[in-house]
């Protein structure tokens, strides 16, 4: 045991209750990932229902990996990169709109040669903006005042990457418009000037709701869900509703959900529905601590981070995952209307596993503080001096 936990505390740095969390969402995945694409394993698969099960644990353990790698990198570094980032997002998001591979009416996919790995591009654009509206925010905080300097550019860049987002995937699009409206909050940035958010905002999803490929989804999605008839109840979220209603108090038992056989993706947009069936509401609340104490630990964060930057992402990354995470359990219980949002860390995926271990990575790298001053001291001896201190 003491071998164990010298090595944890060696190779396993800051926070360690993200970590503990983040183990946790991803053991629950596997179980719950395994059980719900039995079905799709018998249609697809020949019936090797363990196709997806290593598949998809490769992919968690593939998104662990990337954490930890990401925890070890100063993240000072991100600020520039996230720059190059987003200019790569540009071209990317409108190449996939017009060639990427269409599904569910919608192109939000590239496929990456050689590994055969969808990839969704609004993934990379996701991050490289919040990472870039705190960096922006981090530069501008002794003139967060000047509404050209300090508010403009940061508003271009949200209602570009926004739009061209929301044309195929209007859910993300939204989701990351409110996680950068509350990032620039905290940005203290003057709430004047937050209205022109909204109002950016307000005009980049009109024009992906007018020229996009999601307008009419949209539209439907909205009226389905303000409709009192239960004729109007969709397919998916009548089969979650009964998915919870029988999951009860303690569940069903791992693997003997019957609303997998029917739920339409059950193991990705509707997978919380399938956790409360088998775990019932017990299983079902720990999964909503898990996450609340994700942004808890997050945000304090933010408050042990010695400078702007490093509070400021960690902030943004922390409400990007919480806010999908609740959006995917409001969808499910029928909070909010159908989307196609999956349960960060939980619901199986390819690359968005990935980019979601890149985030958990950034953010451990900022718990772990100032990495010793290794960027202050400038020589070895005050770079010792700062180990000690």
């Amino acid at each position: 045991m003491t071998r164990i936990k010298n090595w944890m505390e060696e190779n396993l740095k800051g926070d360690p209750i993200i970590w503990g969390i983040v183990i946790l969402l991803s053991l629950m995945s596997i179980l719950v990932v395994y059980s719900a694409t039995g079905s799709l394993a018998y249609r697809t698969a020949g019936g090797n229902t363990e196709r997806y099960l290593f598949k998809h644990g490769a992919l968690v353990i593939a998104s662990l990996i990337v954490m930890w790698a990401v925890h070890n990198i100063p993240y000072r570094y991100f600020a520039k990169l996230s720059l190059l980032a987003l200019w790569v997002s540009i071209p990317l998001l409108a190449f996939t709109y017009f060639f990427g591979s269409t599904i569910n009416e919608a192109n939000r996919w590239l496929t990456i040669p050689l590994i055969n790995q969808a990839f969704q591009p609004s993934d990379l654009a996701k991050l490289a903006l919040i990472s870039a509206v705190a960096g922006m925010l981090a530069k501008r905080q002794r003139n967060i005042d000047d509404w050209k300097r300090a508010v403009v550019p940061i508003l271009i860049w949200i209602g570009i990457i926004c739009t061209l987002i929301a044309f195929a995937n209007m859910s993300t699009g939204v989701m990351l418009l409110a996680t950068c409206m509350l990032l620039m909050f905290i940005g203290r940035v003057p709430v004047k000037f937050l209205a022109m958010v909204v109002l950016v905002g307000i005009l980049s999803l009109t024009t992906a709701i007018l020229l996009g490929q999601r307008g009419e989804t949209f539209f439907q999605r909205i009226e389905k869900f303000m409709s009192d008839s239960d004729e109007d109840l969709p397919y998916q979220a009548k089969h979650s509703y009964i998915a919870i209603a029988t999951g009860g108090i303690a569940g069903k038992g791992p693997g003997k959900s019957e609303q997998r056989n029917v739920l339409p993706h059950p193991y990705s947009d509707f997978i919380y529905a399938i956790i409360i069936e088998e775990y019932g509401m017990i299983g079902g609340a720990t999964v909503l601590f898990l996450y609340l104490a994700l942004l808890y630990r997050g945000m304090r964060v933010v408050a042990i981070s010695t400078r702007p930057f490093g509070g400021l992402l960690s902030a943004g990354l922390s409400f990007a995952l919480v806010i999908q995470a609740m959006i995917n359990m409001a969808v499910a219980v029928g909070l909010v209307p159908i989307t196609g949002l999956p349960l960060p860390m939980v619901s199986m995926g390819g690359t968005s596993l990935i980019f979601t271990g890149i985030s958990l990575g950034i953010i451990l790298s900022v718990s772990r503080g100032d990495h010793e001053d290794g960027f202050v001291a400038e020589s070895p001896m005050e770079r010792k001096l700062a180990r000690v201190a």
